[in-house]
């Protein structure tokens, strides 16, 4: 079994960045639907294994030039943004339909860099995506190339794809290209070789990057390997494939050509390093002997564990968890804004809702979000 087979197959979540020149036939403007129903099937075919997918569409503005006529060539900023109001509704559509012949219910999510970058916006869209995974829903995510402006946006869906990949923890992240994967030289070249894998980025694999892009798309290998950096740091695998193909993610599978990226963690140890070395806390729980305990066990923070709340924060942020005789035993990311953590402390989850007048986590801190400290 390759490696790449292997990896897919054992991922309990993927994200699939599709390209517009996969998706969208240049000279009609229209989308590919016979492709598109071939990569849905494969993406029921991994709902099946227990996989849970989100999906990174480009398209939209290819489908909208056409439909208002646009010139060939680079569009002013306004233009993108007019296309991609009007082609955002057939790209949506195009997936809403696609799935549907599966019984899959498609939600539509339109993220800027800013989404992704301001912790709040970070957290909304990271439990909405959680949400919609919990629901058994298909998230189709796109930048939402309407508003942003060039101080605010990706750019490409390539580094958005990877950026989503991280915020969800995903196993594994796999971009559909119109190249079956990272070459040492350009692909038509006859001194080229495609690479089976890439343990390490090394600056000699930061080059043979180049620079070539899609006529239709914002990308190119350039930032597939920028896409690379974020994932890997994420504990994500990432898997270059060829989108050219009838069922894109069954080729993988089937031995077919590809480039994976092995990262060399997990996305939960990638995600608890994180928090333990980089983040520096802003507020502090204390707890009693019987969460502390809890914890030391592998389970979550609930409120009524929780004997004082100190210091200001905001919810998302780092916080010390400590025993009433001032041991630092953990920490983790709160669920709470202080003054609410105050107002739940002590009580029971299902108290949360009348305090609060909102239904909240049941935990102050989850267990996925929180790291033990070694005493």
């Amino acid at each position: 079994m390759s490696e790449a087979r292997s990896r897919l197959l054992a991922a309990r979540l993927i994200v699939v960045k599709v390209g517009s020149a996969l998706l969208v036939n240049g000279e009609l403007g229209e989308v590919r639907l016979d492709w598109l129903a071939s990569l849905v099937h494969d993406i029921e075919a991994a709902r099946a294994r227990g996989c849970r997918v989100i999906v990174v569409s480009s398209g939209a503005i290819a489908l909208g030039r056409r439909r208002l006529a646009l010139p060939a060539g680079p569009l002013r900023l306004e233009q993108s943004q007019a296309a991609a109001a009007v082609g955002q509704i057939a790209l949506a559509n195009a997936w809403a339909k696609a799935l549907a012949e599966y019984r899959i219910t498609a939600a539509q999510i339109l993220l800027t860099l800013n989404d992704t970058e301001e912790r709040r916006r970070y957290l909304n869209a990271r439990s909405t995506l959680a949400t919609l995974l919990a629901e058994n829903a298909v998230p189709v995510i796109n930048e939402n190339d309407t508003v942003a402006t060039s101080e605010i946006r990706y750019g490409d869906n390539d580094r958005l794809a990877a950026r989503v990949s991280s915020m969800m923890s995903a196993d594994c992240l796999v971009l559909l290209s119109d190249v079956d994967g990272l070459y040492t030289a350009p692909p038509d070249s006859p001194s080229a070789t495609r690479l089976e894998i890439v343990r390490e980025l090394t600056e000699d694999i930061v080059m043979m990057a180049g620079r070539a892009g899609s006529a239709m798309g914002s990308g190119g290998m350039v930032t597939k390997i920028e896409a690379a950096k974020i994932a890997l740091s994420a504990g994500a695998d990432m898997i270059i494939a060829s989108g050219r193909v009838a069922h894109p993610l069954q080729s993988v599978i089937e031995h077919g050509p590809c480039t994976l990226f092995l990262s060399g963690a997990s996305p939960v140890a990638s995600r608890k390093r994180w928090i333990q070395g980089t983040l520096v806390p802003t507020g502090t729980l204390i707890v009693d002997a019987g969460a502390a305990r809890a914890l030391g066990s592998g389970k979550s923070l609930l409120p009524a564990g929780v004997r004082r709340v100190d210091g200001r924060f905001a919810r998302g942020d780092a916080v010390r968890i400590l025993t009433e005789d001032g041991v630092e035993i953990a920490r983790g990311l709160v669920a709470y804004d202080a003054a609410d953590a105050r107002r739940i402390a002590g009580r029971k989850s299902s108290e949360i809702a009348a305090i609060l007048g909102f239904a909240g986590r049941d935990e102050i801190v989850h267990r996925d979000d929180l790291v033990l400290r070694v005493v």
